[in-house]
């Protein structure tokens, strides 16, 4: 079968009609030149159009609607960002203690926080609705602080369970 087809191929003539003068040339410039790849930007408009607009929308919907309590006053702000700030630092520093021993305590405390943070926005939307009200105020400032004394309790805890006093061995001196 082989044999078959190169008789074929030897025996017909397919070259026909010439290329036009320079075809070669043209021919091997294209092999040379590095292809561009062209985009069809079309969709990539219409992506970004439609972003922009939900962008628009969720920041025109969520500012108009919501009152914090760094929108009080920038005392308020100050003291918020500090609260955050605080806590986050609190959490990495208990995070670095998490091992078989602590994890328990540490859920736990983690569970509390989410409870106060649900205590938190129900605070917010109160606040939105009587608008600035001290006695709703305070409350978010003790929540933040609650939150605060809940992380210092873990680490008290942990560094308990990592430094165990034993009472027996220990004289007293007064």
């Amino acid at each position: 079968m082989n044999k078959k087809l190169d008789n074929y191929f030897a025996t017909q003539n397919f070259d026909i009609e010439e290329p036009p003068f320079g075809h070669m040339e043209r021919f091997e410039k294209r092999l040379k030149e590095p292809r561009k790849k062209k985009y069809n930007f079309k969709w990539l408009s219409l992506a970004a159009s439609l972003l922009l607009l939900v962008g628009i929308w969720t920041g025109t919907n969520l500012s108009s609607s919501s009152l914090a309590l760094a929108d009080v006053s920038p005392q308020m702000q100050e003291a918020e960002s500090f609260f955050v700030a605080t806590i986050k630092q609190e959490i990495k520093e208990i995070e670095k203690f998490r091992n078989p021993s602590t994890e328990r305590i540490i859920n736990d405390a983690l569970n509390q926080l989410k409870t106060l943070e649900k205590q938190y926005k129900k605070l917010v939307t109160d606040l939105n609705k009587t608008n600035n009200d001290k006695r709703i105020i305070y409350a978010m400032i003790r929540n933040y602080q609650s939150r605060i004394e809940v992380l210092q309790d873990v680490l008290k805890q942990i560094d308990e369970i990592k430094n165990p006093k034993n009472t027996e061995d220990e004289e007293i001196y007064i």
